[in-house]
């Protein structure tokens, strides 16, 4: 089974405790302008759910598989994107939410939904793009202001005007990735700190996951 699969089914086990109302994983919306890469937009999850269980440090976008002039004639194949950390620490972090539990689920199903080979993982240039990919997840966490027809090739601007429209729901960053990450703590899990400044290389990375809570 995936990892991300795995996941999915640890929280399936946890379904019978009872929640707290925020869970501790934070989703960080990002854009990205500079470089060989055209304009992008991805999130990363980093902390430990309220469920218990390994700590998450990561990212995900969405991309065409080849980048060629096939992507202005129609549709082409798209994958999962996960960037290396020289990437994240080069792109803007713009708005980050705590989520709940369920929330974190829900996101990790929009991966897995988007990912190479699955009916979603077709890239549209119009209208099923990287940005199109944040707005689900903002969606999915919550959030309003999501509908911006003129910016959903601007991932800058479209994730600026989702902040601007989310005022008091999420937490506004808007730095360089770089010092943003730089400003990052460790992740702290039960038995474990998980000294971390930087995205990850997979989807999901883990370290020895801590107990399940006791039901309450």
């Amino acid at each position: 089974m995936k990892p991300l699969l795995r996941l999915i089914a640890l929280f399936c086990l946890c379904v019978g405790y009872a929640l707290p109302a925020q869970a501790a994983v934070t989703i960080t919306f990002w854009s990205h302008e500079l470089g060989n890469s055209f304009p992008h937009a991805f999130f990363t999850l980093r902390g430990v759910p309220d469920a218990g269980g390994a700590p998450v440090d990561t990212n995900a976008g969405f991309t065409a598989k080849s980048v060629s002039p096939a992507l202005l004639m129609g549709p082409v194949a798209g994958k999962l994107d996960i960037a290396r950390p020289s990437y994240v620490a080069s792109s803007d972090a713009q708005f980050s939410v705590v989520m709940t539990d369920a929330q974190y689920v829900a996101v990790l199903r929009l991966v897995e939904a988007w990912s190479e080979g699955k009916p979603d993982s077709v890239y549209r240039l119009g209208d099923h793009n990287c940005v199109h990919f944040v707005k689900e997840a903002a969606r999915l966490v919550g959030l309003s202001a999501l509908d911006q027809p003129g910016l959903m090739k601007k991932p800058r601007s479209y994730l600026k005007a989702v902040l601007a429209g989310n005022a008091g729901r999420v937490t506004p960053i808007e730095m360089h990735g770089r010092q943003y990450l730089t400003s990052l703590g460790p992740i702290e899990s039960p038995g474990v700190a998980v000294a971390t400044g930087a995205a990850a290389s997979g989807m999901v990375t883990t370290t020895v996951p801590g107990p399940l809570p006791a039901a309450r």
